[in-house]
């Protein structure tokens, strides 16, 4: 298996944030440190009222039909590197230069 690396985008299963239990989800990873890795999610859902969504371009979660997607950088989350199953690429340049920071 491969291991997600810092600036790429993989669906993962990522826990909620407000209850038990997670949801298979496109997310951007930040940093792995051993067997886990921090990762900001990404959703198809706008949230005006959230800090730090950031657009992505149309494509960005491997979405053939090249739907809208937000960057959530205001709660980022600890995924063990098994909950990752599939690689859709790297992060867009201006994008990971926004977002590198938050992993430090």
């Amino acid at each position: 298996m491969r291991v997600p690396r810092a600036g790429e985008i993989w669906w993962a299963d990522v826990p909620y944030e407000d209850g038990p239990g997670s949801k298979d989800r496109p997310c951007l990873v930040l940093s792995v440190r051993g067997d886990s890795a921090l990762i900001a999610k990404i959703t198809s859902k706008h949230h005006e009222e959230r800090p730090g969504v950031i657009a992505l371009p149309p494509g960005a979660v491997g979405d053939a039909r090249g739907r809208p997607s937000f960057l959530e950088t205001d709660e980022l989350r600890d995924v063990g590197v098994r909950g990752f199953r599939r690689r859709v690429g790297v992060a867009d340049r201006a994008v990971w230069k926004r977002v590198r920071h938050l992993a430090r």
